[in-house]
């Protein structure tokens, strides 16, 4: 499917994959910082935002997604720029569209099958999504019966939107995300080894990114290294915003 994008700036293109629950806007800070220097192209994943809904949520139907984008944009290569989820598809365009992918950098996941869990945050947005939200403060404080950290409340309700009725409403695909996320949503990407110049950027205190990890990672992407940035966690490009938009424009400038 074609995905809803944002563009600005000019040059050689880039563009940004926002992560899970997330929306073209979650990375706006590094797309005003790169449109400086670049084309910027900012995308909603399938079954978030203003993109198409489908119930079919895995990594290579995602991928096929920005591949489809491009084309459509006429656009015949570009850097990608992936955030948890975000670089699982653009770890899996790499591998499935190589000569699409000029290079990628993938911001605090890594190329490998995780545990299925329970996410708490699943259950708090099904709860919203049934209930009738006459303003953000209410979904806030409803949110917060299941997430104590506001910075992360106030990403999940970028997702709210007004209906005609004056209601808020999740744009999220609810259903396919939950049907998805402990098989097709945790799953690695699949192929490989891949030439494909990349930079891991690991958040110290995350998880997704372990010292076990790293042997997957540099037999899949042979050009791949690791870089940690230092009192984060996994939404480093939010808690140290600067670090990350230089480490991402250094990347890409200089490789």
């Amino acid at each position: 499917m074609i995905l809803n994008f944002r563009e600005q700036g000019e040059g050689k293109t880039v563009i940004l994959i926002h992560g899970l629950f997330g929306s073209l806007v979650n990375l706006s800070l590094l797309a005003t910082e790169l449109g400086k220097m670049f084309r910027v192209v900012s995308v909603d994943l399938r079954n978030h935002g203003s993109s198409e809904h489908s119930q079919n949520m895995d990594l290579v139907s995602m991928a096929g997604d920005i591949a489809e984008t491009m084309r459509y944009m006429g656009l015949g290569e570009a850097a990608i720029v992936g955030h948890s989820l975000g670089g699982k598809v653009g770890m899996q365009m790499a591998l499935t569209f190589p000569g699409l992918v000029t290079s990628l950098v993938v911001a605090d996941i890594a190329p490998v099958k995780y545990s299925s869990t329970r996410n708490p945050l699943l259950a708090g947005l099904q709860n919203l999504n049934k209930m009738s939200i006459n303003s953000r403060n209410e979904a806030d404080a409803v949110l917060s019966e299941y997430e104590t950290d506001r910075s992360v409340r106030a990403f999940l309700l970028k997702n709210l939107a007004q209906d005609n009725s004056g209601q808020y409403r999740l744009r999220l695909n609810l259903p396919a995300i939950i049907e998805n996320y402990n098989v097709k949503l945790t799953a690695a990407p699949l192929g490989g080894p891949s030439s494909c110049p990349v930079l891991f950027l690991k958040g110290q205190n995350s998880a997704y990114i372990q010292d076990k990890h790293h042997q997957e990672i540099n037999r899949i992407f042979k050009r791949g290294r690791v870089r940690v940035i230092n009192g984060v966690g996994h939404w480093l490009h939010v808690e140290k915003p600067k670090l990350f938009n230089q480490l991402v424009s250094e990347f890409l400038i200089h490789g």
